[in-house]
């Protein structure tokens, strides 16, 4: 199913279409994709939701070598991120989207943000950050394994790959 919603552009009021799309995606479900783009301001949207719910889950993948950056990786925007060689844990907050993408897609993601610290930092910051840039490069490389975690309390997201491990996964309480 594809079906155009016109709405207002958030950030300058411009009349928009956006685009709802579901999809399947092999060992999960269908997914809606909603995706939006203003040709005013550039404005741009796009979210991933899981048309199902399941059991919270924490997926587990060691990536070891280039062929496992291009594993696929779902996230929903219950999802966390984390690759603690990296010292990386991304949180779902208010403005939290969904994604279909892969390992690689999830490290440039990464990538982006730290590019910004480099930018703006303090002076700490911006060392950090380019240790971090550096490790990054040498995972897409294959020289530096890292492991991927996704947990979602939601169970909407997974890993589609043979080696990754899935488990119950229980949210701490705040």
């Amino acid at each position: 199913m594809e079906r155009k919603v016109p709405g207002p552009c958030p950030s300058c009021n411009t009349e928009i279409d956006y685009l709802y799309k579901t999809e399947n995606i092999p060992y999960f479900s269908d997914i809606l994709i909603i995706s939006a783009i203003c040709p005013s301001c550039g404005y741009r949207f796009v979210d991933t939701q899981l048309l199902k719910h399941g059991e919270p889950a924490r997926y587990t993948l060691a990536v070891e070598k280039e062929d496992d950056l291009a594993v696929r990786v779902v996230r929903s925007m219950s999802a966390s991120i984390e690759i603690p060689e990296l010292g990386v844990r991304i949180d779902p907050g208010p403005q939290c989207q969904g994604f279909v993408s892969n390992v690689e897609g999830v490290l440039d993601r990464i990538e982006e943000v730290v590019k910004g610290a480099l930018r703006w930092g303090t002076d700490v910051e911006k060392e950090n950050a380019a240790e971090l840039l550096a490790d990054i490069a040498r995972v897409k490389a294959g020289l530096y394994p890292i492991t991927l975690i996704i947990e979602d309390p939601g169970g909407n997201s997974g890993i589609e790959s043979e080696r990754v491990t899935k488990e119950k996964y229980e949210p701490e309480e705040e």
